[in-house]
């Protein structure tokens, strides 16, 4: 596995072979998860877009954090990660493709490297509402899930069964199942508490939609119509402060059918299909 070092932390990632078009799709994944669930969206994609995959910080593949960077773990701090990744990698120009966490990094992304994102697309992410009582039950939530970790749980046999519907509306495929519990053993603890509480602050949530509000670049959004984890109400919510929606009359969210917070495995083809659209849509030229 091909690896760079970002502020002292194995960053491990997949890049594909260049390809047909100029702009690199960059995937970026959401909390307690990793690349891996991006392989079956890039196996579509990948013969005509160059795509790079990457571990986030103490989460996947990236789980070993150099313990002296403290608690940058805001979404700011993961979108310079990723500018210091396509430095490395000589990346000009990317499309970027977060979902739900990963989707908040690629908005902020857009507007701390402008120069170099053509363009975002949400999936599973939202937000911009801050309800006090329900953001402290799902922080309360998160931070439990982190310390009831134990190493022991990824080899327990049928454990796994746990993740079989766990934000999705079809229970998952026994492969994904497995990976989603081997994912939420091995992420970093203080990677995986921080991400969370970072970036579901007041202060956060109230300044993700001036982010959206100030971005030029177009940005797209994905939402399952049955998601429990982002309702698609949020999800529109966020996308109505960019101004290609009020452009386009909300053109620039789609909601998927029989989907929830896993679009990119539960809807594999319809993710691809729609990101070639919008990707056909504003054709992208880097200059040499």
């Amino acid at each position: 596995m091909p690896s760079l070092e970002i502020r002292g932390t194995s960053h491990v990632y997949d890049l594909t072979a260049p390809a047909t078009s100029d702009v690199v799709l960059v995937f970026i994944h959401g909390w307690l998860l990793s690349r891996s669930y991006w392989r079956p969206l890039i196996e579509k994609l990948s013969p005509q877009f160059q795509c790079l995959s990457y571990d986030l910080r103490g989460f996947g593949d990236s789980c070993q954090v150099c313990e002296v960077q403290g608690e940058a773990y805001s979404p700011a701090d993961y979108a310079e990660d990723l500018g210091q990744l396509l430095d490395q990698l000589k990346i000009k120009k990317a499309w970027l493709v977060g979902h739900s966490l990963g989707g908040t990094i690629a908005l902020w992304g857009a507007q701390s490297l402008s120069d170099r994102i053509a363009g975002v697309t949400c999936i599973n992410a939202g937000g911009g509402v801050y309800l006090e009582q329900e953001f402290e039950r799902f922080r309360s939530l998160g931070k439990n899930l982190v310390q009831w970790r134990h190493p022991l749980l990824g080899k327990l046999p049928l454990l796994d069964w746990m993740f079989a519907k766990a934000g999705t509306v079809q229970p998952m495929a026994r492969n994904w199942r497995r990976q989603r519990l081997l994912d939420y053993v091995g992420a970093h603890s203080a990677a995986a508490r921080g991400a969370l509480l970072e970036s579901t602050t007041r202060e956060q949530v109230h300044r993700l939609p001036q982010v959206v509000a100030q971005l030029e670049q177009p940005v797209y959004f994905l939402s399952g119509d049955r998601d429990p984890i982002m309702h698609p109400r949020y999800v529109r919510h966020l996308a109505s402060f960019h101004p290609g929606f009020q452009a386009s009359c909300g053109e620039n969210l789609t909601e998927i059918a029989d989907c929830g917070h896993m679009a990119m495995v539960e809807q594999t083809e319809r993710v691809a299909g729609r990101l070639q659209e919008i990707l056909a849509a504003h054709p992208i030229a880097v200059e040499a």
